[in-house]
């Protein structure tokens, strides 16, 4: 077998612009160059570890000039943890940047005419803005580059924090994040400790074996707080643990464990033992009121999501007199947010938990006219559903980042609408989507809001309306 051609270095290369999933853009050549760590105005050297036909993907390996644009990131694991990619650029570039990668594809993915585009909607909070942070045990931490060229040896390599990008079994050890309140990193840093005083085992995803694998914590806007332990199996070392976290933070409102045997670290299909106080929290939103379960999903920026759906309200232009449906209605957030402006709104959702609560919301908050079923999107919204419950006159969708599946493109294309609110979490697929609709719909207008500083996630707001 022949050795593998050494990939070139690309020297003095300046970085032009920032692209998506947290990588910037070079060119050489005429080729695009997909590069890590560096931010637009940097002048590099370039270590290319991919090459394509269209495109190569490379890291810098030597700096000569560093942009005017840099800021020093404020987390000490900046650059190891794959969270906060853009940390390094003061936050109105981050929108700027944001702003255009949805336009770009709007324009290059869709090859969409928007009639309206508005500025992204800047998050309230630059930081603590999220309500939920999902940790991972592992006996494989990650060790720094300080770390491998000190020549010591590592007996514990236990670790709990975030997945190394690209590397299911290999964790970075973090100590502070600052994206959640304090109180996520002293619940998180209390269980590490206790965890290794007691020898209790951290998971080895490779092995299947260990006690201690996810740590989940939520909390509201009032500060109801929500801690769920994951392990790998029954144990009495679980309720130790659990008791210690209880005795030590006695404000925590639902302290819960899931027992997964599974070798993938899912537990939606897992069931969820309350061990301490609620089996919920309680989230408000404007005058209205949410029940959060432990599996339900729930947008991660309690703040910024009230605007979100004041824009997704604004773009419905709901009459009293229309059929709403609320497709991926998750806890019914959006469907119980516009039910006070329509006749009727229908939500469809696949997680059965969500459905549970999101018709648990509606009683909650008085609301009588909205109905809601669970099951996979494809197989539950087809043409006999809508000739049952109606043919919609707007539809609001929020689906995941893969986007709609085609068949639920085209159920949406067969009911014929005359308004496609499309909220997305991913503008790519979003622009794809919205492409296959083109030949009915026009994109009226788009709001991008930014619902994640120092990532490069952004959420856009589409309306499309009928011709």
């Amino acid at each position: 077998m022949g050795r593998r051609k050494k990939l070139p270095i690309l020297e003095n290369i300046e970085i032009i612009d920032a692209g998506a999933e947290g990588k910037a853009i070079a060119k050489h050549n005429d080729m695009v160059v997909f590069v890590n760590r560096v931010v637009p105005g940097d002048v590099v050297d370039i270590q290319v570890s991919k090459k394509r036909k269209s495109y190569l993907e490379g890291y810098p390996i030597k700096f000569h000039k560093y942009s005017d644009d840099r800021v020093e990131a404020k987390c000490e694991h900046f650059g190891i943890c794959g969270g906060c990619k853009w940390q390094n650029l003061p936050y109105d570039k981050q929108l700027f940047y944001k702003n255009k990668q949805v336009i770009d594809s709007f324009q290059r993915i869709g090859k969409i005419d928007i009639k309206e585009v508005n500025y992204i909607l800047a998050a309230p909070n630059e930081y603590f803005y999220r309500n939920k942070m999902e940790y991972t045990f592992s006996n494989k931490k990650w060790l720094t580059q300080e770390e491998v060229e000190s020549g010591n040896e590592f007996d514990n390599r236990n670790a709990l924090g975030f997945h190394v990008p690209k590397m299911f079994d290999k964790i970075v050890d973090v100590f502070e994040c600052h994206l959640q309140a304090n109180y996520s990193n002293e619940i998180k840093n209390f269980v590490r400790n206790f965890a290794l005083e007691n020898n209790i085992e951290f998971y080895d995803i490779r092995e299947n074996t260990g006690l201690l694998r996810n740590l989940v914590i939520r909390n509201t806007y009032d500060g109801e707080l929500m801690v769920i332990l994951i392990v790998a199996k029954n144990d009495k070392l679980t309720t130790i643990l659990l008791d210690a976290i209880y005795k030590e933070f006695p404000q925590i409102t639902s302290l819960n464990y899931i027992v997964n045997k599974k070798l993938n670290d899912s537990y939606a299909d897992q069931e969820v033992i309350c061990y301490k106080g609620k089996d919920h929290l309680m989230e408000k939103m404007g005058d209205l009121q949410f029940k959060v379960s432990p599996k339900s999903f729930y947008q991660t920026n309690s703040k910024q999501a009230f605007n979100l759906y004041k824009i997704a309200l604004e773009f419905a232009d709901i009459k009293s007199n229309e059929t709403v449906y609320d497709l991926y209605t998750g806890t019914g957030t959006i469907a119980n947010f516009v039910a006070r402006n329509a006749k009727k709104v229908i939500g469809i959702e696949y997680v059965e938990d969500a459905i549970k609560d999101a018709k648990i919301n509606s009683e909650l908050n008085n609301i009588s006219n909205t109905e809601f079923f669970a099951g996979d999107m494809k197989d539950v919204l087809n043409n006999d559903f809508i000739n049952k419950h109606g043919k919609p006159d707007t539809i609001i969708l929020d689906p995941p980042r893969a986007g709609m599946h085609a068949d639920v493109v085209n159920t949406i294309l067969n009911a014929e609408p005359e308004k496609i609110v499309y909220v997305s979490c991913n503008p790519a697929t979003q622009a794809r989507d919205i492409a296959l609709m083109k030949e009915k719909y026009d994109t009226i207008k788009i709001q991008p809001v930014d619902m994640f500083p120092h990532t490069h996630h952004v959420e856009n707001v589409a309306l499309l309306i009928k011709r």
